[in-house]
C-alpha cells in the first residue's frame, strides 16, 4: 500500500526500510548489495576528467552523459541532503565487458540492462513508500544501454527520453569515483578495457546506487 509522506521518518522505519531495499536489489539480480551512508560516496572531479580527456564515446551524446549531466558542484550538494544509500553490484563475466570486440559493437548486454532495472525499481518502491526524493544512479552510459544505433531523442527540445523512468545518469558521469567506493565496501573491482584479454581478468562488474533519505 502506498504510504502518505511525512514531515520525517523515525529512524526505525527508515533502517527497516533501508534493508527491505537492500534484501530487494539482491531479489531482482544484485550479486551483494549494501546500505550505506552517504558520507562513503566519494565525488571526484578525476573522474569527469576521464570522461573528457581522452573523449569517451558517448560524451555529448546524450542527456545523461556528460556535459549534459549534473555537475559536480550540484551532486555534491545533492548527496550531502541524503544520509543513506543503496549500493548494488553485479559480477558480469568478463568477456561481457573486456576485449576489443565488446567495445567496437557498443551492444547492450543483460547485465547493463539488470543494472539500470535494479536502481529504477529500488527508486520507484521507496518513492511510493514515502521516500518522494529517492534518486538512482546505474552504471555505464544509457545511451549504449538502451538506444546504441539511434540518437538521443531526449536532446531535442520539448522530447523526453523513451526510457524513462529506467534511462538514468551512471555513478561515473556525475563524477562518482564508484570504483574506489566498490573496494572500500570490500568487493572485488578490476580494470577492463578493450586492450584486456577476458581471460585474464576474474570477472567484470556492475555497480549502481540508490539515494534514500
Amino acid at each position: 500500500m502506498v504510504r502518505k509522506i511525512v514531515e520525517k521518518i523515525p529512524d526505525e522505519v527508515l533502517q527497516q526500510d533501508l534493508e527491505r531495499y537492500r534484501r530487494r536489489a539482491l531479489e531482482l539480480g544484485a550479486t551483494d548489495a549494501k546500505i550505506i551512508t552517504t558520507d562513503m560516496i566519494l565525488i571526484d572531479d578525476r573522474v569527469l576528467g576521464k570522461c573528457t580527456y581522452p573523449r569517451c564515446p558517448f560524451y555529448g551524446t546524450n542527456v545523461n552523459c556528460p556535459p549534459y549531466a549534473m555537475d559536480l558542484a550540484l551532486v555534491r550538494r545533492v548527496v550531502n541532503n541524503f544520509r543513506y544509500a543503496i549500493f548494488s553490484m553485479i559480477k558480469v563475466p568478463s568477456k561481457e565487458l573486456a576485449g576489443p570486440e565488446v567495445r567496437e559493437k557498443r551492444l547492450s548486454t543483460p547485465s547493463a540492462m539488470k543494472n539500470y532495472e535494479i536502481a529504477a525499481r529500488i527508486e520507484a518502491e521507496a518513492f511510493y513508500d514515502g521516500y518522494h526524493l529517492a534518486l538512482a544512479f546505474a552504471g555505464g552510459s544509457c545511451k549504449n544501454t538502451f538506444c546504441p544505433n539511434t540518437e538521443c531523442i531526449a536532446l531535442v527540445p520539448g522530447q523526453s527520453c523513451k526510457h524513462f523512468p529506467m534511462a538514468r545518469s551512471s555513478m561515473e558521469a556525475v563524477g562518482m569515483d564508484a570504483f574506489t567506493m566498490a573496494a572500500k565496501v570490500g568487493w572485488d573491482i578490476y580494470p577492463i578495457g578493450r586492450s584486456l584479454p577476458p581471460p585474464e581478468v576474474p570477472h567484470g562488474t556492475k555497480l549502481g546506487l540508490v539515494l534514500i533519505y
